[in-house]
């Protein structure tokens, strides 16, 4: 378990390097080591067996080694830097019916148990929390039967990979986090849960989502499951600015039964709210009666731009580790830090 008195700011799947002025070609080479290589069906289905299985194996080897330089790399940051979520992508096509049988190889396991067991020890020294975030098409409350098994594959995949990392022996040693998503709501939710592995259901985690299910949605789980607190999807939902002394916010936060919860935190693209000043929180109401769009509003930005939801956001950080969700992934991460720093 990681050490829960250190007040953590991470950031998701992708190292960045601090100058991205220089040419794609420079930058790339600088960050192949830490990042996902990936792959297409269409691609592994124009070859021949051999061919697309090699393809696997060699991104199989490559996300392993890129999954444990990047928990590395962070692990040399300061303790509060140590925090990082982990990529999809690792193992191609892992749940896809022409190609699961590749990931059923007894060779193939053995080397993603060896692999991973290394990027799992990795984190364990060096006090780096790690997590995962299946994607939008996990949807465990789908009123589709046929959906909901998918879901669950997909699931179980990551479960896979955290329980070769020595991760989900016990409650919330990791975090395995997804929306409520689909027509169930969080009755779908709790019927899945029996279902799951006990690495999986150690491991699960409901965030609140920016349309239907928000955050009274999600504490009808709270005696279920951990709930993961995003103060921008509440802010897009809602338009209030939750504040941490809020009682919705303790039951969040009780509901990690006295492991330090894990929050998200994103701001709304400077390249829309063209010219807002940043020593302003957004107003809801005022941007909706000026023709914004809540659905473009939801989109991450960039950089932590916002000084004022900066501010905010940090007061968080006493309770709660936070998960920066920017597309400048450790770059954005580092600005919400140092708006800690300077107050």
């Amino acid at each position: 378990m990681f050490d829960q008195d250190v007040q953590r700011v991470g950031f998701a799947c992708k190292y960045m390097h601090p100058d991205q002025s220089q040419k794609p070609r420079i930058l790339k080479e600088i960050q192949h080591r830490y990042t996902e290589a990936q792959t297409t069906v269409a691609w592994l289905k124009r070859q021949t067996v051999e061919v697309a299985e090699q393809k696997m194996w060699d991104i199989m080897i490559h996300n392993i080694d890129s999954m444990y330089n990047l928990i590395e790399w962070v692990g040399n940051q300061p303790e509060q830097h140590r925090m990082v979520r982990l990529g999809s992508n690792q193992l191609p096509m892992y749940t896809q019916p022409d190609f699961r049988y590749f990931w059923s190889k007894p060779d193939v396991r053995a080397e993603c148990a060896k692999g991973y067991a290394r990027a799992g020890e990795i984190a364990r020294k060096l006090d780096v929390r790690v997590s995962m975030h299946p994607g939008q098409f996990c949807v465990l409350a789908s009123d589709s039967e046929d959906i909901v098994e998918r879901s669950i594959e997909e699931f179980e995949y990551h479960a896979d990979i955290i329980r070769w990392m020595g991760y989900g022996r016990s409650f919330q040693d990791f975090k395995c986090n997804v929306h409520i998503s689909g027509r169930q709501g969080p009755d779908g939710i709790r019927r899945v849960l029996p279902r799951l592995s006990p690495e999986a259901r150690n491991t699960i985690t409901i965030e609140n989502d920016e349309n239907k299910w928000g955050i009274e949605a999600s504490l009808e789980l709270a005696k279920d499951v951990p709930l993961v607190l995003d103060i921008h999807h509440h802010w897009v939902n809602s338009g209030e600015y939750i504040e941490p002394s809020d009682d919705r916010v303790s039951r969040i936060r009780d509901s990690w039964r006295g492991v330090r919860p894990a929050m998200h935190y994103s701001q709304c693209r400077i390249d829309y709210l063209t010219d807002h000043p940043a020593d302003v929180k957004p107003d809801m109401n005022t941007l909706l009666e000026a023709g914004y769009k809540k659905q473009k509003l939801r989109a991450h930005s960039d950089l932590m731009w916002n000084d004022a939801c900066n501010e905010w956001a940090v007061q968080f950080n006493e309770h709660f580790d936070i998960m920066v969700e920017a597309k400048c992934k450790n770059l954005a991460s580092k600005q919400l830090a140092e708006t800690k720093h300077a107050h």
